[in-house]
């Protein structure tokens, strides 16, 4: 099973490539093999629409056990029922035929102007422009502390996607939903030094993400 991103590409970029044909066609095994690695789809301009992570209820309890407060920064919401919502912004992916190319989804998915803060002892941290990698299974972002950069593009989050449920369509939207979305230990370390503590693990989990991605009309 692919990552979050690969796997909720795969399903918006199957619905837009839906008439690129079977392979009852018989051809010659070189054309073949030319063929095989051509993109089956290409989506050059993603339009959204949203990711969305119901936090763990370890990790919100872990978070209050320090006295940290999770807030949403930006165009992000958090909702009463603990799911943080962040509008997909733009980006691009080309989708291959699983096996033929590695990785088999290439691009990004980005999250501009929105992002999840924590705030305890007179510290407020920003973990915001989210960009998911599909090749890398991995969600990086911005860092600040009390409004100064720390670090940009930092590895925050490892997407696992081993216990994602099927696609399922609503209208011309693709959603998944399942994933496990858990803290790089650069963002552990970070934390940790912070806010003095060696309480935050990596691999922590930090809540099961749904993508809803919008399939671009033909």
């Amino acid at each position: 099973m692919r990552k979050i991103a690969s796997i909720a590409l795969v399903g918006a970029l199957a619905l837009s490539a839906a008439a690129c044909g079977n392979n009852d066609d018989k051809a010659s095994s070189k054309t073949n093999a030319a063929d095989s690695k051509k993109p089956v789809a290409q989506i050059d301009n993603l339009t959204g629409k949203m990711t969305e992570v119901t936090l763990d209820s370890a990790f919100v309890a872990g978070l209050q056990s320090l006295k940290l407060t999770p807030a949403p920064v930006g165009n992000a919401k958090i909702s009463a029922q603990g799911v943080a919502s962040f509008p997909i912004t733009g980006g691009s992916a080309t989708y291959y035929k699983p096996g033929t190319v590695d990785p088999y989804v290439q691009g990004l998915i980005h999250h501009d102007g929105s992002g999840l803060s924590l705030t305890g002892g007179g510290i407020k941290v920003e973990l915001t422009n989210f960009d998911v990698d599909p090749g890398k299974s991995m969600l990086f972002g911005d860092v600040s502390a009390n409004g100064t950069s720390v670090v940009q593009n930092a590895p925050l989050f490892f997407l696992d996607g081993s216990t994602l449920q099927p696609l399922r369509t609503e209208g011309s939207d693709a959603i998944l939903e399942g994933t496990q979305v858990k803290l790089t230990k650069a963002a552990a370390d970070l934390l940790n030094m912070t806010y003095k503590t060696t309480a935050v693990k990596e691999f922590a989990l930090v809540g099961v993400a749904k993508i809803t991605l919008a399939v671009p009309a033909k």
